[in-house]
């Protein structure tokens, strides 16, 4: 991890601001300052030509916000943001960004989201994808409001896709988790011994399955359809299972 490099850029209109994160920046030594600019439409131009992993990015800039430029970045580049104002958060969150300094932040909260920032790329750069699963396949991390949260994957009861995001839901919690990830990209990740998906927009705990009424599984109330295109797969678990017992 000490082996990477992060090239970054501080985007921000106010000079004072600009200087103490470039000061932050220079007491970290896996970060390398490529450029300072003072609004969204001048590191835009810089991007074109030039290639920056990390951004700190102001939000209330004029001509363009931070969140309108995050939005377009290249793939390759992530986000943290630094603003005075705390109802950007969850503008922030759908944006992916890898965390949200609230103005004014010391050099230790600084130094956490850098740090953050350091996993990501050692991840990417490192040409290995981030596990959201543990090598024990026990628990579950996923990023909801800015926490990074560890979930016991016994107690989830199935995945619900809404788009872009998952709601996950657990036992003996009334209120689902919520997520920015794809169905497509968690069932990749998950023990197929143990969940299997029924719907495009369903993953269930096979340990939950209490009731299967024609063509809908119930867990805890909670009537979920098999569809056609999932149907022969779940069929066969049933069969072999109802085999052994």
């Amino acid at each position: 991890m000490e082996s990477i490099q992060i090239t970054c850029m501080i985007v921000d209109d106010e000079p004072m601001a600009v200087n103490l994160v470039e000061s932050y920046v220079e007491k970290t030594p896996y970060l390398t300052l490529k450029k300072k600019c003072n609004s969204a439409i001048e590191a835009m131009q810089f991007l074109n030509t030039e290639k920056v992993d990390l951004l700190f990015l102001d939000i209330q800039m004029p001509d363009l916000t931070g969140i309108e430029f995050s939005k377009m970045l290249p793939k390759h580049s992530r986000v943290i943001f630094t603003t005075a104002f705390d109802q950007y958060a969850l503008e922030g969150f759908k944006v992916e960004a890898l965390d949200y300094l609230l103005k004014p932040f010391d050099y230790a909260e600084f130094l956490t989201a850098a740090n953050k920032a350091l996993e990501w790329f050692s991840l990417v750069k490192g040409n290995t994808q981030p596990s959201i699963v543990s090598d024990e396949k026990e628990f579950l991390f996923v990023k909801s409001e800015y926490k990074q949260l560890r979930i016991k994957l016994a107690d989830v009861q199935y995945f619900e896709g809404l788009k872009d995001y998952i709601k996950i839901w657990i036992k003996d919690n009334p209120k689902p988790i919520l997520t920015l990830m794809s169905l497509k990209s968690l069932e990749e990740e998950l023990p197929n011994s143990n969940f299997m998906r029924v719907h495009r927009s369903f993953i269930v705990s096979l340990k939950y399955v209490e009731v299967i009424e024609r063509s809908q599984i119930i867990i805890n109330k909670q009537r979920i359809t098999v569809s056609e295109q999932y149907k022969s797969r779940f069929l066969e678990y049933i069969n072999d299972n109802s085999l052994n017992s």
